[in-house]
């Protein structure tokens, strides 16, 4: 039987830290964290927040390592309206990432606070 998707992220989310943009973009401003969109390229091309990279959430795992290698940086991930970070920051953590967030709002709150 397949697991639907918004019970996957039901049981992931209340493990991971999630906050709003403006804070995160407070925090990005104080401790130089990476804001990485998940977005697919299509989609971050349209709309970006200033500041970010573009990561698909289906290549994180294999690129961000490349990208940024200290897994001690603080990363904030978003997306377009939060299911997909959720899944890329368990992946980030799993790989070794010790500070991952999840910014929980959707893209056009994200662009236009960054």
């Amino acid at each position: 039987m397949l697991k639907p998707i918004q019970d996957i992220l039901q049981t992931v989310k209340p493990s991971l830290r999630c906050i709003t943009a403006k804070e995160a973009k407070e925090e990005i401003m104080t401790n130089g964290g990476l804001l990485v969109d998940v977005r697919e390229p299509e989609e971050h091309q349209a709309r970006a927040a200033k500041g970010s990279i573009n990561v698909p959430r289906g290549l994180l795992e294999f690129k961000l390592p490349a990208i940024e290698a200290d897994c001690h940086r603080p990363i904030y991930v978003h997306c377009a309206a939060g299911g997909r970070a959720v899944l890329a920051a368990e992946q980030l953590e799993r790989i070794g990432y010790q500070s991952v967030t999840v910014i929980g709002c959707k893209a056009d709150e994200i662009c236009e606070v960054f």
